[in-house]
């Protein structure tokens, strides 16, 4: 049966909030399905704002590889406003999407993937204004599959009780084998209920069912062992990787907003993976190991998408995309490819080892020269060996040097505050950092004209890092760290105004590091902070500290544990951690080898281009770390030219 759109009603709501334009869909090369011809349906959900959402590769991918297979529909639904969610309860609109406005209840499946542990009280929203049941055990056959995915799900015992599964890894073939397996279950007529299906799915080995999993915890509070519940359900649960990327050139269609969105760009994923070995950094440790997209998959990547969306701009993502084996020629094949167009190319952030002034300045051929975005993330050398950035202040000095020499004026540096082993002295030294670059920049340039601008955000230690056993800096000394560093720059009075400081208080990354290390006990507390009214918590304008503070103090306190237990403790080897049974691919001792080089000070090579150091991904992806050139050049070199 045909399943109505709910746009009539909701149409009625939208001059009555704020930004109607981001819930009526209809963006170029977006996709709507008979729904009647498909027989697996999926509301794929990023639990942000439309603006934050719709730019997001990882659903945009995902919406064009479901809705290219036959008998699939996929359609898109994000976090709506509070305006507009009090509207929708007055007036029972439930959650929809914004393709065919089609209620999220009615599908097979809602898949949500989250970026942040900050989401996690909006998947609650968007569940109750769905009518699906918080718990998953309390939803019946007839009510979609929750599945969690992203880099937040490499953790999900937090919303263990909300969700029905979660896929850790890349998506692209996940959610296929998903879909094939949901089809096969259906046209069986369902056998065994919604139970039957989540044991299909969970004997993959590659999706992980909370509910057939007990945990057990001693009278500490600390994990005794985590225990599947039902045969042939794995001890382990692994990881998916995506190893060609040249066979997933997607999104070929980007969508494009119709409203204001944060970044107004089309991008080109250049490469996955990263073998830096920054231990604060669970991106690069989770998506090990690296994998490059050719230069000639990027080029054609590159005019699809430009002529499917019109845009004036293309970003070339990855975690260090200047670490592409040949970025250099991909950055000058794509201006001279581009330039009568004039679309320009941008880099997200730059390492400061892997930046030239030829790099730089193919990036801004065709496009504004803006500033330019370095992360030492340290500010002393010595905490920058903790934390396995090998990058030294003379780098720094000399590239920036680089950069105003050759005509920009602004520079922005991004450091952590929190570190590991951090005192003051070290969160000081980025002010004295800060002053030499402008007196570089003046000397370089000949002008006064220069500024560098300091962003700081709080350490947050992540599950599957080198870091995930070491204590956080509680919110109070994280601000007064900061405080001091405020005082001494602007007490500066050469180069002080020339300095622009911001950073975040430390409060929004103690509720952070809650969810990112907690275990399903920490649910009860994502459910009261729901329940008395919290949302949207990655917004400072909607985070409330207090809120989240009071409903833990009650939540926990019947489990004996507290905040600082999950936050300011440091873990030992011996300690089962709540995400020990899924498996990112890297061996649980080498983390702790490497933490212990962190303590002492050890740097460790990048083993893309040194002897590898074991950390156990390879062999267990059976795979080895693909690291190019190709020595093919972008193809076709003639200019594309206006016609």
């Amino acid at each position: 049966m045909p399943v109505e759109s709910v746009f009539p009603r909701l149409e009625a709501l939208l001059p009555h909030v704020q930004k109607p334009i981001q819930y009526v869909g209809g963006e170029l090369n977006s996709t709507v399905k008979d729904w009647d011809a498909c027989d697996v349906r999926w509301a794929l959900m990023y639990p942000d704002a439309y603006e934050v959402g719709l730019p997001n590769q990882g659903v945009m991918i995902l919406y064009e590889v479901l809705n290219e297979r036959e008998g699939v529909l996929a359609e898109r639904t994000y976090s709506v406003w509070p305006d507009l969610e009090k509207l929708m309860r007055e007036h029972g609109v439930p959650q929809f999407t914004v393709d065919a406005h089609r209620p999220v209840g009615a599908f097979d499946v809602l898949g949500v993937s989250f970026s942040t542990e900050l989401g996690y009280t909006n998947l609650l929203t968007a569940l109750d204004l769905a009518g699906i049941p918080l718990e998953a055990k309390d939803r019946g056959d007839d009510h979609p599959v929750v599945i969690a995915g992203g880099h937040a799900a490499f953790n999900p015992e937090p919303i263990a009780d909300f969700v029905d599964c979660a896929v850790i890894g890349d998506g692209e073939q996940a959610v296929l084998e998903i879909t094939e397996i949901i089809r096969a279950w259906k046209a069986e007529g369902r056998p065994d209920g919604r139970d039957g299906l989540l044991l299909r799915l969970a004997k993959t080995g590659g999706v992980y069912v909370p509910k057939f999993y007990d945990v057990e915890y001693l009278e500490d509070g600390r994990i005794a062992r985590v225990v599947p519940n039902r045969s042939g359900v794995p001890w382990r649960v692994t990881k998916h990787t995506v190893m060609d990327l040249d066979e997933w050139p997607y999104p070929k269609k980007p969508l494009v907003p119709l409203a204001e969105t944060v970044h107004e760009r089309m991008s080109v994923e250049i490469f996955r993976g990263c073998t830096r070995g920054c231990r604060f950094c669970q991106a690069g440790m989770i998506t090990r190991p690296v994998r490059e997209r050719s230069i000639t998959g990027i080029g054609e990547m590159v005019e699809k998408g430009l002529k499917n969306t019109g845009f004036e701009e293309v970003g070339l993502l990855s975690l260090s995309s200047a670490d592409h084996s040949e970025i250099g020629d991909i950055a000058k094949g794509l201006a001279d490819r581009y330039e009568d167009d004039k679309i320009g190319l941008s880099l997200p952030s730059t390492r400061v080892d892997a930046f030239n002034i030829d790099l730089a300045n193919e990036l801004t051929r065709n496009g504004r020269r803006s500033g330019l975005t370095f992360a030492p993330e340290g500010g002393s050398e010595r905490i920058r060996k903790v934390i396995n950035k090998m990058v030294s202040e003379e780098d720094l000095i000399r590239t920036v040097a680089t950069a105003y020499g050759n005509g920009w004026r602004q520079v922005k540096l991004y450091f952590m505050c929190g570190l590991p082993t951090e005192t003051d002295d070290d969160v000081l030294q980025i002010a004295d950092m800060a002053g030499k670059v402008i007196a570089k920049g003046r000397e370089v340039s000949g002008s006064n004209d220069i500024r560098c601008t300091v962003s700081i955000g709080g350490f947050v230690p992540k599950p599957h890092t080198p870091f995930q056993w070491a204590p956080q800096l509680s919110a109070e000394e994280t601000d007064a760290r900061l405080e001091k560093l405020r005082e001494k720059i602007r007490a500066d009075k050469r180069y002080g105004r020339s300095i622009g400081f911001r950073y975040h208080d430390g409060k929004p990354g103690i509720v952070e590091g809650l969810l990112s290390r907690g275990d399903r006990r920490v649910g009860d507390v994502i459910r009261a902070v729901y329940e008395a009214g919290g949302r949207f918590d990655g917004w400072r304008e909607h985070f409330s500290y207090d809120l989240w503070m009071e409903c833990a103090d009650r939540a926990l306190t019947p489990h004996g544990v507290d905040v600082d237990w999950y936050t300011t403790r440091e873990r030992t080897y011996e300690e089962v951690l709540p995400w020990d049974h899924l498996d990112s691919g890297l061996d649980k001792d080498w983390l702790w080898e490497d933490w212990q080089d962190a303590l002492d000070e050890t740097e460790v090579e990048d083993c893309r281009w040194s002897p590898c150091f074991d950390c156990g991904v390879c062999p267990a992806m059976d795979t080895s770390i693909q690291i190019g050139p190709t020595g093919k050049k972008l193809l076709p070199l003639t200019v594309v030219r206006n016609t």
